[in-house]
């Protein structure tokens, strides 16, 4: 059951759960305002993870002030990086948040770097101008004159942006505790932690909201969106890092954004322009320069 075949069996599963996350979460937006959906979220994911969580805690040492700060760090970011996501997903596409959170691995390598644990070649830094010249031509498509609410928009891609940088954070420093300790320590003191920080604005956002007007399907997206892209996939991305290289591993992340443009067109309407293909293959292009400079 510890095989290679059943590792990328659920290295695939995350892919496509994290995938299809962009959707359910753009259809929860419909019924959900942003900070509502991502205090509710994380507080589900905190409750699917707590008795796990202070199972480990008993048992995994973590005591420690300085254990202490960098578990609240990671939950910091995962926190701001849950809700910007949903803020950034309720105001540009599908297509463009997937690509720009595609854009990952680059903030990963810059983040390691500072730490000294990776070396900027000339190739790498190429291919990471490379990758945000196309997020740059995609910010550049989401101001075009005319374009509908509907789409993407600058701020959007922005905040989005910001979201990619909290999760690559999370993956550095959280990858370091999670050999200390284990993927449902850190992840469930993170989202623990966050689900208790989030109660007030949670309370404020559920003051005059209509919760009997949420159709299943509605109250079906929260449900996965805590469960499946916030439990199950970050417990599967640090198990995979610990058996696999993270190269590796982000081998199977670039088909997030193809497979979530996909979907996005499948299922919500969106449109596949020439600016987003060409955006799009920049972007792949440099993160992949990049990885392999």
């Amino acid at each position: 059951m510890n095989g290679p075949v059943f590792l990328y069996t659920l290295i695939s599963l995350m892919v496509l759960l994290w995938s299809a996350n962009f959707i359910v979460g753009k259809m929860a937006l419909r019924e959900f305002p942003p900070l509502l959906l991502g205090s509710l979220r994380i507080g589900l994911a905190g409750i699917f993870l707590a008795p796990a969580y202070w199972r480990k805690a008993r048992t995994g040492g973590l005591g420690l002030p300085a254990d202490w700060m960098l578990l609240g760090f990671l939950a910091a970011c995962n926190v701001g990086n849950q809700l910007l996501f949903l803020i950034g997903l309720h105001r540009t596409t599908v297509a463009h948040s997937a690509l720009i959170i595609g854009v990952g691995p680059i903030f990963v390598l810059l983040i390691a770097a500072a730490m000294g644990l990776e070396r900027i070649t000339l190739r790498k830094a190429g291919g990471m101008i490379l990758a945000l010249g196309g997020v740059a031509a995609l910010a550049y498509q989401a101001t075009a004159k005319g374009a509908a609410p509907a789409e993407a928009s600058l701020t959007g891609d922005a905040i989005t942006a910001v979201a990619c940088v909290l999760f690559s954070l999370f993956a550095v420093y959280g990858k370091q505790a999670a050999e200390r300790y284990s993927t449902v320590a850190v992840n469930g003191f993170a989202y623990v932690s966050g689900a208790a920080l989030l109660a007030p604005i949670a309370l404020w956002q559920a003051r005059g909201f209509p919760f009997a007007h949420v159709s299943a399907a509605g109250w079906s997206s929260l449900v996965y969106m805590a469960l499946f892209p916030s439990v199950i996939c970050y417990l599967i991305y640090y198990h995979a890092l610990t058996h696999i290289s993270a190269s590796r591993v982000s081998a199977f992340i670039y088909l997030e954004p193809l497979i979530a443009t996909l979907m996005g067109v499948a299922f919500l309407g969106e449109r596949i322009t020439g600016a987003l293909v060409a955006g799009g293959t920049v972007i792949f292009t440099g993160v992949y320069l990049t990885e392999r400079g």
